[in-house]
């Protein structure tokens, strides 16, 4: 057990300064978010760390004056009274200066909070969506989160170490000259209490990182508990104890392994400041004893007091700042892996320009599909082709990959096998952005931004938020006109109700204005995955009818439970076990007597 407790430790170092590599990144992210302030910065910490021995020495001038007066009687000289001015100006300066640091400091705190935030934001984006499948993404995606702010003591410490370390190496010098012997005692006292206090930081930082998934838990608790969309079931269901003591228990794991260490760290913190008070006072003893012996002037024993006392809590200073900045590095590995993480989904150098027009349409050719961490295929030698100026209805029970046919189709993920082509051109080989803007796509699930109705459909395409007459055009296109038109402050009112004035929608009234957003595009093709599911069954016709109406000698893709709108399609395809069972119109499929006739007639028997 000891050689383990002991590996624990020395590993425990290694890992702490191996962790330090993770500093130059972030000072690079504070150099870029205001090189100015830190430039300015620097430069006064030097100074202000200079002035402390420029006060001692004035100090002991001034002392011995004194001292030299009285012993021969004599009046005070005149020059004395310029080191009095001379010492008030130094301090003066010192206050100002310190004050300068603090406002660079809050200056500097919001740049870097600012940036960096836009950053993990900007880097999150950017990432595949397979990432977004995995539960240990969101672990570091929250730790990145919080230490993207959080890590800002870490910088501030940075550059308090600058000044200490300055500080401290003209009170040392001061102090060796007189005794190398004070140096060494010092030193001696501090070396143990460093040691301990960073090695209780990193248990610290192991216990936050093992505490992060239940920390996720709380947080999703805490939301899941006290939100509106919940608040019908924690009442109808009685669910209000089921989650608050869940919430309870996990939290009480938390806070009972917090004290735990805080224990442990108050008993050890506690022993270790007995042997740095008892090493500063050593010191201390040595002066006065050369003092009494005559070897040492009055004041001399004042500069030399006040030299080791500051040189003491400096160094102590710069041990815990030197720790702090080691552990709160550890806190910076996942920032950093954060912003390592690359997206596979990507654009290849020199990348093909999306065809306009589309020629011959897209075609997947043999796709097998599997989502990350699953061995299920979700697709399983797919062939199917949609042509342009073609609409093309997909049908399936749920589970047999209609959604990922639109996924893969849009390229948010790429094929395990097989080929997803363009015009005969695989589509890995298009550049992803110029995709992405020739496709108008709203999913089951979209977002209901807490925005202005404006904004809300602005967001299908963003570069036209000022354009309201488009957005007008876009909105009437979806039905969604006659939505917005009751609202009090029309495209100018906000929706949602987590900021005043906001208006909630019903779910009919949200989807017209997410369909807004994929008429905005006016792309070369438009895709609908189920997202008038709450619509009743006369809103959804009527909303397949104009979509029908709409795309007449264009290029779309619609997904639908109702019979009732897929049978405006072209085309029907009929997805199961990851393959296309039935292909046709809505008279061909039903004549067919298959799958296709069989669920059309199951739902058209539950009207009957």
């Amino acid at each position: 057990m000891a050689i383990t407790k002991q590996q624990d430790f020395w590993g425990g170092w290694k890992e702490r300064f191996s962790a330090l590599r993770n500093v130059p990144a972030v000072l690079r992210i504070v150099w870029e978010s205001g090189h100015t302030v830190v430039t300015a910065s620097v430069i006064l910490r030097v100074f202000v760390s200079l002035l402390p021995v420029a006060l001692l020495w004035i100090t002991k001038l001034i002392i011995d004056g004194i001292v030299h007066a009285r012993s021969t009687h004599q009046p005070v000289p005149t020059h004395l009274w310029y080191l009095v001015a001379a010492e008030f100006a130094v301090a003066l300066l010192s206050s100002i200066l310190t004050r300068g640091l603090d406002f660079l400091d809050s200056l500097l705190a919001d740049k870097y909070t600012r940036y960096v935030s836009v950053l993990v934001m900007k880097h999150a984006a950017g990432l595949d969506l397979v990432a977004y499948e995995k539960p240990e993404f969101y672990d570091r995606m929250e730790r990145a989160r919080v230490q993207a702010t959080d890590r800002l003591g870490m910088i501030q410490s940075i550059g308090r170490l600058i000044q200490q370390v300055i500080t401290t190496i003209s009170l040392s010098v001061s102090i060796v000259l007189f005794s190398p012997w004070l140096l060494l005692l010092l030193v001696a006292g501090v070396v143990p209490a460093f040691l301990g206090e960073s090695h209780f930081a990193f248990l610290g930082y192991a216990k936050n990182f093992r505490q992060t998934p239940i920390r996720r838990q709380l947080d999703y608790l805490r939301v899941a508990g006290g939100s509106k969309e919940a608040a019908k079931e924690l009442k109808l269901f009685g669910l209000a104890k089921f989650f608050t003591d869940r919430f309870t228990r996990l939290s009480d794991e938390i806070y009972k392994e917090d004290v735990a260490l805080a224990r442990r760290k108050l008993f050890a913190g506690s022993l270790l400041s007995i042997i740095g008070t008892a090493g500063y006072y050593s010191a201390y003893v040595l002066v006065i004893w050369r003092t009494v012996m005559g070897l040492l002037s009055i004041g001399t024993l004042t500069f030399l007091a006040g030299a080791i006392q500051g040189a003491s809590s400096n160094i102590q200073q710069i041990f815990s700042t030197v720790a702090g900045i080691a552990d709160q590095a550890l806190f910076l590995t996942d920032l950093v892996a954060f912003f390592e993480m690359k997206p596979t989904i990507r654009s290849k150098p020199n990348a093909l320009p999306m065809p306009r027009p589309i020629q011959s349409g897209f075609e997947f050719r043999n796709v097998s599909f599997h989502y990350p961490g699953s061995s299920r295929l979700i697709l399983d030698g797919l062939n199917f082709h949609l042509f342009p100026r073609e609409r093309v209805a997909v049908v399936g029970e749920n589970g047999q990959g209609k959604t990922t046919i639109v996924k893969l189709l849009t390229r948010l993920y790429d094929p395990v096998e097989g080929q997803v082509l363009l015009d005969g051109v695989d589509l890995r080989e298009y550049d992803l952005e110029d995709l992405y803007r020739n496709i108008g796509i709203i999913f089951q699930d979209f977002m209901r931004y807490e925005m202005t109705a404006r904004e809300n459909i602005a967001v299908g395409r963003i570069e036209e938020i000022d354009n309201l007459p488009l957005l007008q055009h876009a909105a009437e296109k979806s039905m969604a006109d006659e939505v917005i038109a009751k609202l009090s402050s029309r495209y100018d009112q906000m929706l949602g109700r987590r900021f005043d004035g906001g208006v909630d929608l019903s779910g009919g009234e949200w989807q017209k204005v997410a369909l807004a957003r994929a008429y905005l595009r006016e792309a070369q093709l438009l895709v609908l995955d189920e997202p008038t599911a709450a619509l009743d069954a006369r809103s959804e016709f009527q909303v397949f009818q104009r979509f029908a109406e709409l795309t007449a000698g264009k290029m779309a893709l619609f997904i639908s439970h109702r019979f009732s709108t897929v049978r405006m399609a072209d085309r029907i395809v009929v997805i199961e076990g990851g393959r296309v069972a039935e292909d046709g119109d809505h008279e061909q499929l039903t004549h067919l007597g298959g799958r296709y006739a069989e669920m059309f007639e199951l739902q058209a028997g539950s009207y009957r």
